[in-house]
């Protein structure tokens, strides 16, 4: 019985990555998913042992394992096992989201919706108009501009607006702060910032494009985004107890973890299709199965899926590194360094400052301000669109990745130093 699906898998895997058929994709598959789980696991628990969170060991392992060093992860394009090294990240960043979703005390989110909103306005609009300013000032040579300075303003800018909440999430739920008012107002923020990073996206990429954008454009990618949320989370709440109760008796084995895992997986689709993001949907599904009575089954059914999936995403995080940029000592890299560390800078200051504004709620601000710091997936979207649009020179394409990665891989130490310095809020403290 395995024989046939082993000779048959090469063909699936062309028809899913729709390359040409690979012979030695599957058997390269079945020694890198090893090497990769097992430095995720081993990594974090080092990292652990040392008192940092789990997925900063997991993002340097993937560094190490990436093609700028051992080559073990295959990230380049027209790779199969690459492609699938990619879907398996995509389904680990939306299992950690559902995960989170799960984890999220709705009426607690709503409670500090005022003050998500205000975190994530401000760490939209204090990193665009810092990453603006500074390159069009005389601190930025022209060399690295490949159309004019105003359009690469803008592009640099908006790159900088991009909050990771896969990264931040990872770490509140490894310190077991994801309740606090802290967490839940980073998480908050973080979403409503992805909502308003989709928009700037579809912004910047009409602009690269030559492509004409009104006012009412960018209205509806609000509208349909946060329609999107309101509609499903409506939906899901008044019919997922009532489905899921008719699951839960089921007979056959492992049917409620299939079924949560398939609605996530199908809110994701829905959320794609609706114009948002894939991992809103995944915690739209996650809120909604929250209220659900298999709450608690689900929580913990749902735990070994995202231990395999999950770190996959961050190792390929990680593995978008390229160690060579580092080296201080080739003169090449001298400029691109420079770049690289001022984006970073105004990235991770343009973030931090984000907490302070909200005066009316007590809480652990410089907390909040580095929650929403690292760039992450989100980030690197932006690089990508820009290089492949032919807005950034392969110097700035490298100083804005060196910017995403720099601030992923920061966050993760001075959340856990935030908290043990001025501790975490309860919600029934505020």
């Amino acid at each position: 019985m395995v024989t046939p699906l082993l000779l048959a898998a090469p063909v699936t895997l062309s028809a899913v990555s729709g390359g040409p058929t690979d012979e030695h994709t599957l058997v390269r598959l079945f020694w890198i998913l090893p090497i990769v789980l097992l430095a995720g696991k081993f990594s974090g628990e080092l990292f652990e042992r040392i008192g940092q969170p789990a997925v900063l060991g997991e993002l340097i392992a993937g560094a190490l394992l990436g093609p700028s060093l051992l080559g073990v992860i295959p990230i380049g394009a027209g790779d199969q096992a690459g492609e699938f090294i990619r879907i398996f990240a995509e389904i680990g960043v939306v299992v950690l989201l559902f995960e989170i979703g799960l984890e999220t005390d709705l009426k607690q989110l709503l409670r500090v919706g005022r003050g998500a909103a205000t975190v994530a306005l401000v760490g939209v609009v204090a990193p665009f108009f810092l990453g603006y300013f500074y390159w069009t000032s005389p601190l930025v040579s022209g060399d690295f501009n490949i159309v004019s300075r105003t359009t690469t303003a803008i592009f640099v800018g908006a790159t900088l607006t991009a909050t990771s909440v896969g990264i931040t999430a990872r770490v509140l739920t490894d310190l077991k702060t994801i309740r606090s008012i802290e967490g839940q107002i980073i998480i908050g923020a973080a979403v409503i910032d992805d909502v308003i990073g989709l928009v700037i996206l579809g912004v910047v990429a009409a602009l690269v494009s030559g492509t004409s954008l009104g006012v009412l454009d960018v209205g509806r990618a609000f509208g349909i985004a946060i329609g999107f949320l309101a509609l499903a989370l409506a939906g899901g709440l008044a019919l997922a107890p009532w489905i899921f109760g008719v699951i839960d008796r089921m007979r056959v084995r492992g049917v409620l973890l299939v079924s949560a895992f398939a609605f996530a997986m199908l809110m994701a689709w829905l959320a794609q299709l609706a114009g948002s993001a894939m991992i809103i949907g995944a915690f739209a599904a996650g809120l909604i199965l929250s209220g659900t009575n298999q709450f608690d089954l689900i929580k913990d059914r749902i735990k070994p899926v995202a231990d395999i999936f999950t770190p996959i995403f961050f190792l390929s995080i990680g593995a978008q590194m390229d160690l060579r940029l580092l080296n201080p000592f080739n003169p090449d890299n001298h400029a691109v360094l420079i770049v690289g560390f001022a984006l970073f800078t105004i990235a991770a200051l343009g973030k931090v400052v984000a907490g302070f504004p909200v005066w009316w709620r007590r809480f652990n601000r410089m907390a909040v301000g580095i929650g929403m710091i690292p760039r992450g997936e989100v980030g690197l979207i932006f690089a990508n669109l820009g290089l492949a649009a032919g807005v950034l020179s392969s110097e700035l394409f490298s100083a804005i990745i060196l910017m995403v990665i720099g601030t992923t891989f920061i966050a993760p130490p001075l959340l856990r130093w935030s908290f043990a310095r001025g501790g975490a809020t309860d919600p029934t403290e505020s």
